[in-house]
């Protein structure tokens, strides 16, 4: 007594993911999850640079840190977003 308008989404679905799984395909979530994970990872170390230079900042008369850091901060999240990337390639 099973209700064929029922069984056949879930079929439909269960094959769509064995098929995802062969062909080694991200879901929809984990692509979602790994778009959330690169952009804190690529926004997070600029503002920590950022704050932590105007910190040192105050200290002095000028801007050395605050850019130092900034832009360090920006390629340290540049780094490591490549670093997910490539990883999570090679994970398939």
């Amino acid at each position: 007594m099973t209700d064929p308008d029922l069984i056949d989404p879930i079929r439909r679905a269960q094959r769509e993911q064995e098929r995802a799984a062969a062909e080694k395909r991200r879901g929809t979530g984990a692509t979602l999850a790994l778009i959330g994970t690169l952009g804190w990872l690529i926004v997070l170390p600029p503002l920590a640079g950022l704050f932590l230079g105007r910190w040192l900042d105050r200290t002095g008369d000028g801007r050395f840190w605050t850019l130092s850091l900034l832009f360090t901060g920006v390629f340290v999240g540049c780094w490591a977003a490549w670093r997910r990337i490539d990883e999570g390639h090679h994970d398939d």
